[in-house]
């Protein structure tokens, strides 16, 4: 099918006319660039209730949430990895969770096998009107299936059904780091609420998908990356893992208004080496932070989801803290809140324009100790996310509507940020003692996220041309959701094209010191050179008036870290142009 540009463009721009934002009521001032997101907050309603919907205080028969079930035995003095007084400010949590995984006595978190057999039970003993179904979505690089669980109200699981049902879907990812079991342990607990429990109230206003282990791999070998040494969590936007590719079409399909990804963090290790301290919080929260965020989604996750997310942690007794980690450089004794980069799943769903959220539970490098209290925290703080999600449903849909419109609509207007970094800042940070327990206030070079510097901007151009042999670049767009159109017949545009000024190779950069990944990027300096070009037949087009323009822009602008370009995807630039009018172009449908 062929379409005319003048044609598709008009009707892409009358989709983009204003939409109003709902009244914007919080729950509480948003948490500041100086504070952490804790404080003295008014008790949310108990895990699983709505508004207006009783508490539900009996056991559900069979839940894994198990008040009367006695805690794995601790581990003696001797096998701590801190002292027993360090030991002592995590107390077991009153109420305890039952997983394959958290079964007494046992050493071995929930296998892959045991998993699968427990998502599968549950999907086939939930009753209506509440629907499940186990979706496999990928395999890992061994083969293991990569599995997701719908859980739903809706007429069905498919996607055209739940989004049929006009209510929100919000997004559960636990273990991208195969050594952060807590938060795949704590969605089997969340499955199971949500299928028959406390939590099955909350699906008369939101749908729930939920991949409880993205890195089956990684978690079998107890390490943090793929099977092929690749950080997942740093492959969103590049997509060379069949894992990161199995949650890029999820997301593409299911469309969720809301994703929140569960992490585990570094307790002991380089911090006890660099600032001879234990790390204190329970859990560690960031929205997502990168450049060309939208300002209203921004908006919805730190008023709409951390303060009562922390305000029901404060609840539990558990404590929280804006996330932050510090680099495995010894000598370097910052701390830096999580990346500004467009690599990682919090910030592509963000580019995604979804609200999107990282819960990090202290574990990495404790083994089981305090394995409890870990799984305790996600529970309740992916509890509180899931209230939010259907409190909040309607002003959920709107401020999406707004945003896809109002992203769309800027296409050849303004200006875009080509790349930022975080804002250098002082900063008191509250650990433990190791010897005696005791709190210790470190005041730290700390690197926000939550004001990012300019470091690049340019004009926003009305599009991205692609060489015809930029398949790859494109496969992957599409994977993402973005719309790339295949040229029909030969043109001409006045476009922006590269000149390069110097390169230089390296390994690409974190904020732990150096992304894991396949290969070394190409850092390249260039100069846009305006200029008209002719456009081949069978090139293609990739249009920034839709609502994921933000995330082609992270993708083709060449002289970024996260670029196509810097990591081998496109291979020249004379592949890529910025494309700086509508095109008087004709297009086919090559979807």
């Amino acid at each position: 099918m062929r379409l005319g540009v003048a044609v598709a463009a008009a009707a892409l721009l009358a989709a983009c006319t204003s939409t109003p934002l709902p009244p914007w009521t919080t729950t509480g001032a948003a948490p500041s660039d100086q504070s952490a997101p804790t404080g003295q907050r008014t008790v949310p309603p108990p895990l699983g209730t709505e508004r207006g919907v009783p508490v539900q205080t009996a056991p559900v028969t069979d839940s894994p949430v198990r008040p009367d079930q006695m805690d794995d035995a601790q581990p003696s003095a001797a096998d701590l990895p801190y002292s027993p007084a360090v030991a002592a400010r995590f107390p077991a949590p009153e109420v305890r969770y039952n997983t394959p995984g958290l079964e007494p006595g046992r050493r071995a978190f929930t296998t892959n096998a045991e998993l699968s057999d427990w998502l599968h039970d549950l999907s086939a003993s939930v009753r209506a009107p509440t629907q499940a179904q186990v979706l496999n979505i990928g395999s890992s690089q061994r083969g293991v299936p990569l599995q997701a669980m719908v859980i739903t109200q809706a007429s069905g699981t498919s996607a055209d059904a739940l989004d049929a049902s006009k209510r929100p879907t919000i997004l559960l990812i636990g273990q991208q780091h195969g050594d952060e079991p807590a938060g795949s342990e704590a969605l089997l607990v969340v499955a199971r609420e949500l299928s028959q429990g406390l939590l099955e109230p909350l699906l008369r206003r939101i749908n729930v998908v939920i991949v409880a282990r993205a890195n089956p791999d990684g978690a079998d070998a107890q390490r943090r990356v793929t099977d092929s040494g690749v950080d997942m969590n740093r492959d969103h936007l590049l997509l060379n893992t069949p894992e990161a590719q199995a949650l890029a079409k999820l997301v593409n399909l299911y469309r969720p208004v809301a994703v929140i990804d569960a992490h585990e963090y570094t307790v002991v290790g380089r911090y006890l080496q660099k600032f001879n301290a234990i790390q204190r919080y329970d859990a560690l929260l960031q929205h997502a932070t990168t450049a060309n965020e939208p300002e209203f989604v921004t908006k919805a996750a730190t008023q709409w989801y951390l303060e009562p997310m922390n305000k029901a942690l404060a609840a539990q007794r558990l404590t929280s803290e804006w996330y932050y980690t510090t680099s495995t450089d010894l000598s370097d004794h910052s701390l830096s809140m999580g990346g500004a980069q467009p690599d990682t799943g919090r910030n592509v769903n963000g580019l995604k324009n979804a609200v999107s959220l990282l819960i990090e539970t202290r574990g990495v490098g404790i083994g089981r100790t305090d394995l409890q209290r870990r799984v305790h925290a996600q529970v309740t703080a992916i509890g509180s996310a899931l209230r939010s999600t259907s409190e909040r449903a309607t002003e959920l849909a709107q401020v999406r509507s707004f945003v896809t419109r109002e992203i769309a609509s800027q296409a050849c207007k303004g200006s875009i940020v080509v790349e930022a970094a975080q804002t250098p800042e002082r900063r008191d940070i509250t650990m433990l003692d190791p010897d005696t327990g005791a709190d210790r206030v470190q005041n730290v070079s700390w690197n926000s996220s939550l004001h990012l510097r300019t470091l690049k901007t340019r004009a926003r151009p009305c599009g991205y041309w692609l060489s015809a042999h930029s398949n790859d670049a494109v496969d992957r767009l599409r994977m993402l959701g973005v719309q790339v159109m295949r040229v029909a017949e030969s043109g001409n545009v006045l476009a922006d094209t590269y000149s390069e000024n110097g390169r230089e190779t390296m390994n690409r950069p974190d904020v732990r010191g150096v992304a894991a990944d396949k290969a070394p990027i190409v850092r390249v300096r260039v100069t846009p050179t305006r200029s008209s070009i002719d456009i081949p037949e069978g090139s293609y087009y990739v249009p920034l008036n839709q609502s994921l323009s933000n995330l082609a822009i992270a993708a083709l602008e060449p002289d970024t870290q996260n670029s196509y370009f810097a990591n081998h995807i496109i291979q020249d630039l004379g592949d890529v142009a910025r494309i700086m009018t509508i095109p008087s172009l004709v297009f086919e449908d090559s979807d």
